[in-house]
């Protein structure tokens, strides 16, 4: 596993609760998810599949 450094950019950032659920997973060192696409979860496994790609 390589691990990189974040950059965290100056602001006020604002996330739903989801959105903040993948942002912890991932700042955590998640690096797979497995899911069923259901509400209310579909939206982690959306946000979570883009930002593994974002991530690595």
């Amino acid at each position: 596993m390589v691990l990189r450094k974040s950059v965290l950019l100056p602001g006020t950032y604002y996330f739903s609760g989801n959105e903040a659920i993948t942002e912890g997973a991932i700042a955590a060192g998640c690096n797979f998810y497995g899911g069923y696409p259901i509400t209310p979860s579909t939206e982690v496994m959306e946000r979570i599949s883009v930002r593994f790609i974002d991530t690595g």
